[in-house]
């Protein structure tokens, strides 16, 4: 009982983050997407209240114009629109589900002892660091670097390697899976900490010496929109990390620490696209196709390298020849009841009764031959040749008598 309303904590939390996180990334999106479109204004009018580009759109049947002032309006309203609760609730929800579905089961979810065998409390606490320490790196980077010449560049290159640092160490102390997890969450923690740290307080700031009326610092708008920037380029890795989980192929490779910093590059390159794309179209960027090229190509050699190897040939005998029901108890027997029998039933799947794996044979197929996601980790060594003794019962009926 405890397993099944977990499992609805766990949906309920998940379907909240998703939300969450639409309405983060989509007003991330738009607002980097009407940068790069402002125009000059044209009337007088609009250039006499300073304001210093602006965006004509049409969308569900209405006309909409957006403007943004070179610095400020002479007088600012009394009610002004905030974006940040977007980021907050994306960030929380996630902590909170990151930490029900792998921080509270360290053990079986977190640890892979063929990498690191240490105790959860260990575990945990290491990868919580991870959050602070890159974020407290990150932040060093662009103080010290994002004002200088060629600061941006800078600081993109040393960002680049701080990420692939940590893909490195993640992967090489944690189970596959959390690791790519672990990478993302931390890469979003970077992003909701911009907001939290500079961009709100910056804006606080900027409001009340206008309310004040004393003159605004443009430090703050210009480190605003630089941190805005670099949580733009860390969003696709950011949700592929976060989709990965479904994809054993990519978490289980061998060299999967590269697997990750490629399609995070490949990802990268592709925002890069859509962001210089609006300045493509006013005459202020270069054709951006190029950086998407680049994206595609990396993506496409990254599947390339990960092909698998053809399998075996099997002979004419073997393939003739059926797997019995008392094979696949002896394999299920070994690698699958400490989760899925008598005592303990996750996932509320049982599968130490004909009956239960009959009812559950498309799933255990799907989840132990395809994908190989279970069992979790591998905690239980299962082997190729029992994945494939599986795969041929199934395929050949999944009888159970």
């Amino acid at each position: 009982m405890e397993s099944y309303y977990l499992d609805w904590a766990n949906l309920l939390l998940r379907w909240v983050h998703v939300i969450t996180a639409i309405a983060w990334i989509g007003a991330s999106f738009y607002f980097v997407m009407l940068d790069n479109s402002l125009e000059k204004p044209l009337d007088q009018e609009s250039l006499d209240k300073g304001v210093g580009g602006e965006q004509w759109a049409v969308h569900g049947g209405g006309f909409y114009n957006s403007q943004k002032y070179a610095l400020a309006p002479k007088k600012l309203p009394d009610h002004l629109h905030w974006s940040y609760w977007e980021s907050y609730s994306t960030w929380i929800s996630g902590f909170t589900l990151f930490t029900m579905s792998y921080l509270w089961n360290a053990s079986t979810y977190l640890i892979d002892k063929s990498k690191m065998d240490w105790q959860p409390g260990a575990a945990i606490g290491v990868a919580l660091a991870f959050f602070v320490i890159f974020w407290m790196a990150y932040d060093a980077i662009c103080q010290i670097f994002g004002q200088r010449k060629n600061g941006d560049t800078i600081v993109g290159v040393l960002v680049a390697f701080l990420v692939a640092g940590a893909a490195w160490l993640a992967c090489h102390w944690f189970a596959g899976r959390a690791a790519f997890l672990l990478v993302g969450a931390m890469m979003a923690t970077t992003m909701s900490g911009n907001v939290f740290f500079w961009i709100i307080p910056g804006q606080r700031k900027n409001v009340k010496a206008l309310r004040e009326g004393k003159p605004v610092d443009p430090i703050h708008g210009a480190r605003g929109k630089q941190r805005s920037v670099h949580n733009t380029y860390f969003t696709l890795p950011v949700l592929f990390a976060m989709l990965s989980n479904h994809y054993s192929f990519t978490y289980t490779h061998q060299y999967n620490w590269i697997v990750l910093l490629l399609i995070m590059l490949g990802g990268a390159a592709i925002r890069q696209f859509f962001v210089v794309r609006h300045r493509f179209k006013l005459g202020n960027a270069g054709n951006p196709l190029p950086y998407a090229l680049v994206g595609i190509v990396v993506l496409g050699l990254t599947i390339v390298w990960m092909r698998p190897e053809p399998a075996a040939p099997v002979s004419a005998e073997a393939a003739a020849q059926k797997v019995s029901y008392g094979e696949v108890q002896k394999v299920l027997e070994q690698r699958c009841y400490m989760c899925h029998g008598a005592a303990v039933q996750m996932k509320n799947v049982r599968l130490d009764a004909p009956d239960q794996v009959a009812q559950h044979a498309q799933g255990i197929y799907q989840q132990a031959v395809v994908t190989k996601i279970m069992p979790m980790n591998n905690a239980t060594n299962i082997t190729d040749a029992e994945r494939a003794l599986l795969g041929k019962w199934f395929q050949d009926g999944a009888a159970t008598k």
